[in-house]
């Protein structure tokens, strides 16, 4: 595969996916985002000048303009990462999630056939459409058990309930028109690059300000911590190698309740950044969200098994990296909470497209 199209490419995960190809392998990217608040292309500009590299500012819920990029590139597969995805959000204000999630993804499927369905014979057997998913569509487990690739989706908020949606969309255009396409579902993705509004970059960025480090309920909720590097490498492997219509889950082996996550950054705080410490003393209890789901952990046995990936980072050396990235890179993190970056997203798109 010569030129990927990313979709969500600003954001954290979709970022990891481009910084890894642009810098391992030989592929170029194309980099579809809408640039919504948590679209950063300043986590990409390590790259940006690379000739590989390209930047659409485009509305995957916009036909025209999402046919005219597969026109205009021509590419040899797509990764779609672009969703709305923070849970809260989808709490307070589910139409965005709906709008995105579920109708981009189609308008995205649309498209995709479109563009296949006219490809010669040897680019349409090579062409894959690989769409990025969450565990959160399974639901809640009890405190035994782990989702598998069969569980029954059971999804409990209006993000998951929309991520639910576009995966069956995914799998229906595949078993109705002969799409290829590839899904995979992930645990809870860490590391740099992260947009402080989620747990562990808000904790790091909180205790270092000396400010409360808030924890739904009793901090017992249980999640399963993926290293975001880690699952760009799980995702290229799944993009190249995947069996068509297939699902892959793609998990860490680390589960963690919010509390352990909680007092594992304040630890490494206290060594790194001893002023202020022992920084566990700005935890505070806040009244839990909505249909919070207890537990999440997956089984990454099949992906392990047919496609011999495995984590690279543990939970204690992924953490420590990710709490040395935020010390370190104080520039990124003013800009971001600042929102500084927003005005660098202009400059930049001014240089790398024209306004759709």
């Amino acid at each position: 595969m010569n030129k990927i199209l990313v979709t969500g490419g600003a954001g954290f995960i979709g970022s990891a996916v481009i910084r890894q190809f642009i810098n391992d392998t030989e592929c170029s990217v194309v980099n579809v985002d809408k640039l919504t608040y948590a679209g950063n292309l300043q986590s990409l500009a390590s790259v940006s000048d690379n000739p590989r590299y390209r930047f659409e500012k485009v509305d995957i819920c916009d036909a025209a303009e999402v046919a005219r990029v597969f026109g205009e590139h021509q590419p040899d597969a797509i990764m779609h990462l672009a969703a709305e995805s923070h849970v809260d959000r989808s709490i307070s204000g589910p139409a965005d999630f709906i709008q995105t999630n579920i109708v981009g993804t189609y308008t995205l499927l649309e498209a995709a056939r479109n563009y296949w369905s006219a490809l010669d014979a040897d680019r349409k057997a090579a062409f894959r459409f690989h769409h990025i998913s969450t565990d959160e569509v399974y639901g809640s487990l009890g405190e035994n058990g782990f989702f598998t690739e069969e569980t029954a989706y059971e999804p409990n908020s209006p993000y998951s309930a929309s991520k639910a949606s576009s995966d069956h969309l995914v799998r229906a255009w595949h078993h109705t028109y002969g799409l290829p396409v590839v899904t995979t579902n992930c645990s809870n993705n860490y590391g740099p690059y992260h947009f402080p509004e989620k747990l562990i970059p808000l904790v790091i960025l909180n205790a270092v300000n000396g400010k409360p480090l808030p924890i739904y309920g009793k901090g017992d909720n249980i999640r399963d911590w993926l290293y975001v590097d880690d699952h760009a490498r799980a995702l290229r492997l799944v993009l190249e190698r995947g069996t068509l219509g297939e699902a892959y889950n793609i998990g860490g082996w680390n589960e963690k309740t919010n509390l352990e996550v909680v007092q594992s950054i304040c630890a490494i705080l206290d060594e790194l950044r001893p002023q202020g410490a022992p920084h566990s003393k700005l935890i505070t209890y806040v009244a839990d969200r909505p249909g919070h789901d207890k537990r999440y952990a997956i089984d990454a046995s099949k992906i392990a098994r047919d496609l011999g990936w495995k984590p690279q980072e543990n939970f204690e050396s992924g953490l420590r990296k990710t709490v040395e990235w935020y010390l370190h890179n104080t520039d990124w993190v003013r800009g971001v909470t600042s929102g500084d970056y927003q005005h660098w997203i202009n400059k930049q798109y001014r240089v790398l497209g024209s306004e759709s």
